[in-house]
C-alpha cells in the first residue's frame, strides 16, 4: 500500500476457496479512499480460506486469506482452530440457557405484580419465567400485562430466536451487503444510491467545510503571451517529447514557484499545530468518466522543468481516466489545483482538500476587450484572460498571505517568456 494508507475495503474476491493460485496472480480487489487496486499472491498454492468478506474494512498488516502451499497442508487446522471452537461455544451456551429455563419454576405467587389467569397460562405454555413476565411492559390499567402484551412478547421472542438460529456459525459475522436500488416513488422520480466513491467524496467535502474557515480571493490574469507561445510550440513539443502540451503544466509550474516564495501556503493543520511541509507536492483534481473526482499528486513539483511537468500531468491524467492509479499516486499532496475552466466555468469557489490549507481554481481562458497601456497611450485591444480563484483556510492563512500568493501566481503567468524553449 502507499505511504500513509492505513486501511482498505475489499470490493471483490477474484479467487474462491479451493481455487489454484499462481505467484503474482490477482486474488482480490481492494479500494482505498479513492483508488481501486488488485492484490496479487506472493506464493503459489490453493486458497483454503478467506478471512474477510466483500465490503469488509481491513487494516494494513492484517491477514486476509490463507493459501496452502505445496507440502504445507493447513485446511484441517483451519477448520479445527477457527470453526469448531465457535460451534462448541454456541452449543454450550444454548445448553446453559435451556438449563436455566428448566430450573426456574413458574411460581407466579412470588411476584408482587398482578397477572390474570389467562396471562399466567400463556406464560406456562410458552415457558416464560416470572422474571421475564415482570419485565414485560404492560399496556393495561396500572401497567398490567394484557393478553395482547404477552402474545406480542412471545411473537417477538420467536422471531429473535429464529433469526439467531439462522446465523452462520463462523469466526466473523458475514457482512450484510445492500445493492443500490432504483425505486420510482411517483411514476417519474428515481432514487439512486450513491456509489462508494461518491459517499467518500461527500463525507470529505462536508468535513472540510465544517473544519476549515473558507475564504476566497479572485484575480484576473492576462495569459495572451502563454496562449500565443503554446500555439507556436505545441506541434514541435509533441513531435520531440511524444506528449501533448496543455495549459495545465504551465499553470502548475507557476503555482510551484509561488509556493517556494510563500512556504506558509505549503502547510497542513493538525489540531493546534501547523506542519510546514518540506516538499511541494501538487494535487491535480481530475474528473473521472463516471463523474466522480480524484486528486492524483505530482511529487516534488518544484524540481520539474516544463517537460517533466507535462509528462507528469499527462501520465497521472491518463491513468486516472483508465482507473490505473496506484494508492501512492493520491497520497502526500501539500496544495491542490483544480481546472474548472475545463467545463467552461469563468471561476469557482473550490473546497479545500484537507489537511491542506489552500486550493486554486483555474477559470476558462476567454477573449475579452481590455485596456492596453503603452508609452504612446492607452488603447482597447483583444486579450486572452482568465480568473484565478484561491480558496484558503482563514484559521491559519490571513487575507494578506492568501491574496499575495495568488497575485504571485498571476505575476509569473503574465511575465511568461515568449522566447523560452521548452
Amino acid at each position: 500500500m502507499g505511504e500513509s494508507v492505513a486501511e482498505a475495503t475489499i470490493t471483490n474476491w477474484l479467487k474462491q476457496v479451493g481455487d489454484k493460485i499462481e505467484v503474482d496472480e490477482a486474488v482480490l480487489e481492494i479500494a482505498t479512499d479513492k483508488v481501486d487496486s488488485e492484490v496479487p499472491s506472493e506464493v503459489s498454492g490453493i486458497l483454503v480460506e478467506q478471512l474477510f468478506g466483500k465490503d469488509d474494512l481491513v487494516q494494513v498488516g492484517q491477514t486476509i486469506a490463507i493459501i496452502e502451499t505445496e507440502g504445507n497442508s493447513v485446511s484441517q487446522n483451519v477448520k479445527q482452530e477457527v470453526v469448531v471452537p465457535v460451534e462448541v461455544a454456541a452449543i454450550e451456551k444454548s445448553v446453559e440457557v435451556a438449563k436455566e429455563t428448566l430450573a426456574t419454576p413458574n411460581n407466579f405467587s412470588d411476584s408482587e405484580k398482578f397477572f390474570s389467569p389467562l396471562v399466567k397460562n400463556i406464560a406456562k405454555e410458552e415457558g416464560i419465567s416470572v422474571g421475564e413476565l415482570e419485565n414485560i411492559s404492560g399496556s393495561g390499567k396500572d401497567g398490567r400485562v394484557t393478553k395482547e402484551d404477552i402474545l406480542k412478547f412471545v411473537a417477538d421472542r420467536k422471531i429473535e430466536s429464529k433469526s439467531k438460529s439462522q446465523e452462520p456459525v463462523v469466526s466473523k459475522p458475514a457482512p450484510i451487503t445492500q445493492k443500490p436500488t432504483a425505486v420510482s416513488t411517483n411514476g417519474g422520480d428515481e432514487i439512486i444510491e450513491m456509489d462508494r466513491m461518491r459517499k467518500l467524496i461527500s463525507g470529505y467535502m462536508v468535513a472540510s467545510v465544517q473544519t476549515a474557515a473558507h475564504v476566497q480571493s479572485f484575480i484576473e490574469v492576462d495569459v495572451t503571451n502563454i496562449v500565443k507561445w503554446r500555439e507556436k510550440v505545441k506541434t514541435a513539443f509533441e513531435k520531440r517529447e511524444g506528449e501533448k502540451l496543455t495549459y495545465t503544466p504551465i499553470f502548475m509550474e507557476a503555482v510551484a514557484k509561488a509556493l517556494k516564495d510563500f512556504p506558509m501556503m505549503n502547510i497542513a493543520v493538525d489540531g493546534d499545530f501547523i506542519i510546514k511541509k518540506k516538499n511541494i507536492n501538487l494535487g491535480m483534481a481530475a474528473s473521472l468518466p463516471n463523474g466522480n473526482l480524484i486528486v492524483p499528486v505530482i511529487k516534488n513539483a518544484d524540481q520539474l522543468n516544463l517537460v517533466g511537468m507535462a509528462k507528469a500531468v499527462n501520465d497521472l491524467g491518463n491513468r486516472a481516466k483508465t482507473g490505473k492509479l496506484k494508492p501512492d499516486d493520491t497520497q502526500g499532496g501539500t496544495y491542490t489545483v483544480t481546472n474548472v475552466g475545463t467545463f467552461g466555468s469563468v471561476f469557482g469557489t473550490p473546497i479545500i482538500n484537507q489537511p491542506q490549507v489552500g486550493i486554486l481554481a483555474l477559470g476558462v481562458i476567454r477573449k475579452v476587450p481590455a485596456v492596453i497601456e503603452t508609452p504612446e497611450g492607452d488603447f482597447i485591444g483583444i486579450r486572452q484572460k482568465m480568473f484565478l480563484s484561491h480558496s484558503y483556510d482563514h484559521r491559519v492563512v490571513d487575507g494578506a498571505l492568501g491574496g499575495s500568493f495568488v497575485k504571485r501566481v498571476a505575476e509569473y503567468l503574465e511575465a511568461f517568456d515568449v522566447d523560452r524553449d521548452f
